[in-house]
């Protein structure tokens, strides 16, 4: 029987030593979610050297913007989230990426980096591919809904969604 991946990671804002490790992440976690979604030769084409370079330049322009849930020196999941990107914003958030390894689905990581990235108490906003139910349902889960956009991605021709969730209502 394999043995369960440790819980013992730490949530911490991005910084320059996470850089890289993030970028293995970030292609890995595309490469197991979107494997038969998005074609190969873009999965196949991404490049760690490119994809750090990238993360540096968020890290630098938008500190405590990203989030990384770190074991250890690696980098396991990471969560990013900033103003809206859309010409007509639903939300004045809008999660930009949140992506575990696989070896951490079902562990609570995901909730623990969806929860460093967005204030429950803000709307928010996010993008998701149409074809990622599983992905869905965890939104759904944290109270986002379907609100009816959808557009091209931008990496592919594949189809995403707009999910919304609404501030928490204050008691």
């Amino acid at each position: 029987m394999a043995e369960a991946p440790s819980r013992a990671w730490r949530i911490t804002p991005l910084a320059a030593e996470h850089v890289h490790s993030l970028a293995e992440c970030h292609i890995a976690c595309w490469r197991e979610a979107y494997r038969g979604l998005v074609p190969a030769h873009v999965l196949d084409a991404f490049d760690v050297d490119r994809r750090a370079e990238a993360w540096d330049r968020v890290r630098t322009a938008h500190p405590d913007s990203t989030h990384v849930a770190v074991v250890g020196d690696s980098v396991i999941g990471f969560a990013s989230s900033g103003l809206s990107r859309d010409r007509a914003p639903v939300a004045p958030i809008e999660l930009n990426a949140l992506y575990v390894r696989a070896g951490w689905y079902g562990t609570g990581l995901a909730d623990q980096l969806l929860a460093a990235a967005v204030d429950p108490d803000r709307p928010c906003s996010l993008w998701v591919f149409e074809d990622n139910p599983r992905a869905q349902a965890f939104y759904r889960k944290h109270g986002f809904a379907l609100e009816g956009a959808r557009k091209v991605e931008d990496f592919t021709v594949a189809m995403q969604v707009r999910m919304i969730r609404p501030a928490r209502a204050t008691r």
